[in-house]
């Protein structure tokens, strides 16, 4: 019993290093003027004069299949938006606010007679949960939103302006 327990603590640790160990940084003083999520890649790209940047792996919307039709379906968008806010002082570390729902959202979703639902964001973790870090790529969990580690949100933090564009692809 001991070594099972001995070999599930080692195993953990292997995992935690994992999780939290450096990934290549994205160049100091770049700025991206394009981000592309590819959904089915599980993947969001950063660009600048159409050179990509740097890629990252996301997690997204706990039904990622599709694009979002309403509030509380757990989709994440697809179609061009723009990145219209920052919030520091998020409960997800930093969060970079999508422009979702566009006016066409809006319509279809008025047509269904249902909110299109709101509140998209590229964020990090939620508070107290950092230390997660790349594991939490395992599995799609958010509500719709793009998610990154704490690391990573903290590159786009200083890579991507407000108003930058962003397509969300399937």
């Amino acid at each position: 019993m001991k070594r099972i327990g001995l070999a599930l603590v080692v195993a953990l640790a292997a995992l935690f290093v994992w999780a939290n160990s450096p990934e290549r940084a994205l160049p100091g003083g770049a700025v991206a003027d394009r981000v592309v999520v590819e959904k089915s890649a599980r993947r969001l790209t950063l660009y600048a004069n159409g050179v990509a940047l740097k890629s990252y792996p996301v997690a997204l919307g706990r039904r990622p299949a599709g694009a979002k039709q309403r509030a509380n379906d757990n989709r994440t968008p697809e179609g061009l938006y723009t990145i219209d806010s920052r919030n520091g002082v998020s409960h997800f570390h930093k969060a970079l606010h999508v422009s979702y729902p566009s006016s066409a959202d809006r319509a279809r979703a008025a047509a269904a007679g249902v909110s299109a639902g709101g509140d998209i964001m590229i964020h990090g973790l939620p508070d107290g949960l950092g230390f997660l870090g790349r594991a939490q790529r395992f599995r799609d969990w958010t509500a719709g939103c793009i998610a990154l580690t704490n690391r990573e949100v903290d590159e786009l933090w200083r890579a991507v302006p407000a108003g930058t564009p962003i397509e969300i692809r399937p």
